[in-house]
């Protein structure tokens, strides 16, 4: 079993093409989700749930 789970990109936008997830606060880019947190891999922004 892959360390890593990979989701097809198509999943992550609706059928207009906008994306469903969060963006950074800082600097625009796509949040990544992890279990406990969502962060940002370009600005290190890190936001705990």
């Amino acid at each position: 079993m892959p360390k890593h789970s990979e989701s097809p990109l198509y999943e992550k936008y609706d059928k207009n093409g906008e994306y469903e997830g969060e963006k950074c606060p800082r600097c625009g880019s796509f949040l990544a989700e992890h279990d406990d947190r969502k962060s940002c891999g370009k600005c290190q922004y890190t936001k705990h749930q």
